[in-house]
């Protein structure tokens, strides 16, 4: 699915308007275009644990009651949806459409940021993603990513705090 300029530079400008307002320590980091986690941790010379891997679910909770979630984990490490379906008492929990995904997150996969600027999309990260004293996420661009420490994007993205993650071989 290509990008799309218009949604793209409209979320990369307000995560990079939250954090100038908040005066956040932050790096931007050019890099040849690439979504998948592995591949852009290589591009930026870090660990995959050091990430923050974005997937956006859909939650049933009931028969009527569908809710999205922003699931953020360590870049080594995948979504664990057992601990997402209890964590809301969901009936199922299973990765989003790419169409659904991208207009909650306003970014194309790939480039989902860490942040929800949607209320309709709820933001849980694991513990260990806070952790990170250095956490590099795509800022909404294939072709750009951020380092921020796992602490200012706790107080920046105020996500529920959650032990959703698994390891990848799981």
């Amino acid at each position: 699915m290509p990008e799309h300029p218009t949604t793209q530079h409209a979320t990369y400008d307000q995560l990079i308007s939250l954090l100038d307002s908040s005066s956040v320590d932050y790096r931007l980091i050019d890099h040849a275009p690439e979504g998948a986690t592995e591949a852009v941790c290589a591009l930026r010379g870090h660990p995959a644990s050091e990430a923050a891997k974005c997937i956006v679910l859909r939650v049933k909770v009931d028969r009527r009651t569908t809710r999205h979630v922003l699931a953020v984990v360590p870049g080594d490490r995948q979504v664990d949806l057992d601990a997402v379906r209890a964590l809301f008492a969901a009936r199922y929990v299973g990765f989003s459409d790419a169409e659904t995904a991208e207009r909650l997150a306003h970014a194309v996969p790939g480039t989902v940021l860490p942040f929800s600027f949607d209320p309709d999309l709820e933001l849980v990260a694991d513990p260990d993603v806070l952790a990170q004293p250095k956490l590099y996420f795509n800022a909404a661009r294939l072709d750009r990513s951020l380092l921020i420490s796992g602490a200012d994007y706790e107080r920046l993205a105020k996500p529920r705090i959650e032990h959703i993650a698994a390891s990848a071989s799981a």
